[in-house]
């Protein structure tokens, strides 16, 4: 299953069941590139119970300022619509899912 593209219109219905990461990001971004193979993983395990989706700061402005992102990649983590970290630049896959573990 590949990784949910969202908008801004659609951010808060993808982010608010279960344990959800929402990449904030852009096409133009190295760091956004480099870290998508780890969350295509994440989002791939099924074991996990661990959603991802990617918000795409160009086109969806609204939901970086909301969370004011001035950096990408920006990884939001959501439990049931809650926000319960966030986390600025690139992250090997481990220490994203260090940080989802805290909050599951």
């Amino acid at each position: 299953m590949s990784i949910k593209d969202v908008t801004d219109s659609t951010f808060v219905d993808e982010t608010k069941e279960g344990f959800v990461i929402a990449e904030l990001g852009a096409a133009w971004c190295a760091p956004c590139k480099m870290i998508a193979p780890s969350l295509e993983e994440i989002n791939e395990d099924q074991q996990n119970n661990i959603s991802v989706v990617q918000v795409d700061i160009d086109d969806n402005q609204e939901t970086a300022q909301k969370y004011g992102v001035m950096s990408i990649p920006t990884l939001l983590f959501f439990k049931d619509g809650e926000l319960m970290e966030q986390s600025v630049g690139f992250q090997p896959k481990e220490e994203i899912l260090a940080i989802a573990q805290k909050h599951i």
